[in-house]
């Protein structure tokens, strides 16, 4: 596979140094100059994304001879797992360069930073100038415009346009990927590494009957009037292939099984490995491998650092695209079918607000270039863009984590009122204060509270609490008379037994009651957009008329339209559904090529 790699420097990057320390130094010392060090290997370590970082790097008396990260924590698909990720990069770009003033990896800015600050503590030690070979970096082509012919273009390598990639190559055509980032992966390598499926080998060895019909019909059951029925019911039929795809062509190693939520059966949510519960980072798991099917595909070409602005059509047809490189230079692509897999648009707050629900401020987790061009693209040649109400979104602590497990305490919105039963899948509680627009919300505990995550939380200084619940209510800036009147009636539910509001069950309603009341600050995270491109059960992109464009297709989270409602039903399901059309994607765009 042929890989063009245009990276670009993130301004600004702050990254803490640790003790460091150095080793078998050479007895003999020079003059401290750019090019000039006292031989030897030293190490020294730094903070970087997930902690501590460790380089040993080797000099000799006039250059950078080696460059080791010898220890780091980073996450796997991007501070390191590939030939293309920091830990991978990083290092022999300095010693190539000979000097510090390499560019980061666009996607994996902090892991890049971590190196290249750890290595300028050993130069340091080496007795090397720092300053001077920060200015010194690796020789850049001249920015110039290129164009390229193939078969399929696909813009964006996260889990669809891999996917996509695989089953076009497979097909026997020529594929060129154009990726916004210095990595593959997107959101889906950022994400807990879950996938859904029934009737999997694990739900069978743990005893569990699961089928194809319980899954649609619990899916579509969440999903209610936005479901497209033809669209998740064929994702339905063929979850369980792609799981199988998954595990035994792609080599992804599957862990485990869990339950959706504790209230909802049967276990089908499949862990990749150290995965488990509500968490992020182990997409890669699932990323690695699919990038590792490809990287030595010589039908395969990706171009990084550039962004996929415009279709180029040909009469009613689509006839490739036009792209812009991080050095400003035009990338222009020939090609007989285009498949969008940009991803969503969690990182575009504007389209948040248009598309969806409007939040004063939230975090999400998915890349800075998830800001959803591939919608604009597509609807800039006729295609159908579907408006969702809603956009994933969890209501989490980010001191304490609470919000993303199963508490079951009393949460309000920031106006004071309960809006759900707490013991429920996360995402339907963020969906009910979504509709309510709540711009945070608060989890009302006492030390009754017997979760450890909640009582975590009522250690810190940051966390209000107050002895009244009009002292409460100043804190935290709610109408007092509001909040005591929604502690009073969960009381009242919690004493009679019967949670006649909402449906919680009897034995997770812990009354407020205590010397102490807090109130755990949460926080809105949006992940999974709704919003998108329509597409049909071929991944072909439907027009305003409903009829599919000629050698248009999208993947992914950009065409995520039927497959949810309001809220998001299950982890694994964004993952396996991405998977399923991107390889529907690409066999369909290959055989759009061959036949013209």
């Amino acid at each position: 596979m042929k890989q063009y790699l245009s990276r670009v420097i993130c301004a600004g990057m702050a990254v803490t140094l640790c003790a460091c320390s150095s080793s078998t130094a050479a007895t003999s010392s020079t003059t401290a100059a750019a090019a000039s060090y006292t031989a030897g290997t030293y190490t020294a370590t730094t903070t970087a994304y997930k902690g501590d970082l460790t380089v040993s790097v080797t000099f000799d008396d006039t250059s950078i001879k080696d460059v080791q990260v010898t220890d780091q924590k980073e996450t796997y698909g991007i501070g390191q797992g590939m030939d293309t990720t920091p830990v991978s990069v990083i290092p022999q770009e300095i010693v190539d360069a000979q000097g510090l003033g390499v560019d980061l990896v666009t996607g994996a800015t902090y892991t890049s930073a971590a190196i290249v600050t750890a290595v300028s503590d050993c130069v340091k030690q080496a007795g090397g100038d720092v300053d001077a070979l920060k200015n010194v970096s690796s020789a850049k082509a001249e920015a110039k415009d290129e164009t390229y012919d193939t078969d399929v273009v696909i813009a964006g390598a996260g889990g669809a346009g891999l996917s996509a990639a695989i089953e076009a190559a497979k097909a026997g055509s020529k594929v060129i990927i154009i990726e916004k980032q210095g990595i593959i992966g997107g959101a889906t390598t950022r994400s807990g590494g879950k996938v859904m499926a029934a009737g999997t080998d694990l739900q069978i060895a743990d005893g569990i009957t699961d089928t194809a019909d319980d899954m649609y019909d619990y899916l579509a059951s969440v999903g209610g009037d936005y479901i497209n029925t033809s669209k998740l019911r064929t994702f339905c039929d063929n979850a369980l292939d792609t799981y199988d795809w998954l595990e035994q062509d792609v080599g992804v190693v599957m862990q485990d099984v869990e339950p959706i939520h504790s209230s909802i059966t049967p276990n089908r949510v499949t862990n990749t490995t150290g995965g488990g519960g509500m968490t992020n980072g182990y997409g890669g798991n699932i990323t690695v491998p699919l990038y590792n099917m490809i990287k030595d595909n010589e039908n395969v070409t990706i171009i990084y650092n550039t962004t996929v602005n415009s279709v180029i059509m040909d009469n009613d047809a689509a006839a490739g695209v036009e792209a812009t490189a991080a050095d400003g230079s035009k990338i222009t692509v020939n090609a007989k079918s285009v498949i969008i897999a940009t991803g969503g648009y969690a990182s575009n707050k504007d389209k948040v607000e248009n598309y969806g629900e409007k939040f004063d401020n939230y975090i999400t987790s998915v890349p800075a270039g998830n800001i959803g061009e591939g919608m604009d693209m597509a609807e800039a040649v006729g295609a159908q863009i579907e408006d969702y109400p809603a956009v994933q979104v969890v209501y989490t602590s980010l001191t304490s984590g609470v919000g993303i497990n199963e508490e079951a305490g009393l949460i309000i919105s920031d106006g004071g009122e309960r809006v759900a039963n707490e013991y429920t899948y996360q995402y339907h509680v963020g969906d009910a204060l979504a509709k309510v627009h709540s711009n945070k919300a608060w989890y009302i505990a006492t030390a009754s509270d017997t979760n450890q995550m909640v009582q975590y939380a009522m250690t810190l200084d940051s966390t209000p609490k107050a002895s009244t619940v009009a002292e409460l209510a100043e804190q935290i800036d709610i109408d007092a008379d509001t909040l005591q009147a929604t502690i009073d009636r969960y009381n009242e539910l919690a004493a009679a037994g019967n949670d006649e509001d909402f449906g919680k069950p009897a034995e997770y309603m812990t009354p407020i009651e205590g010397d102490t009341i807090y109130a755990i600050e949460l926080d809105p995270c949006v992940t999974v957009t709704y919003s998108g491109i329509v597409t049909d059960t071929n991944s072909a992109v439907l027009n305003t008329s409903n009829e599919p464009i000629t050698g248009l297709y999208a993947a992914g989270e950009v065409s995520f339209p039927g497959l949810f409602g309001t809220e998001y039903p299950g982890c694994g399901v964004a993952i396996s559904g991405s998977i399923y059309y991107g390889r529907v994607a690409g066999q369909q765009a290959a055989a759009s090529a061959q036949a013209n």
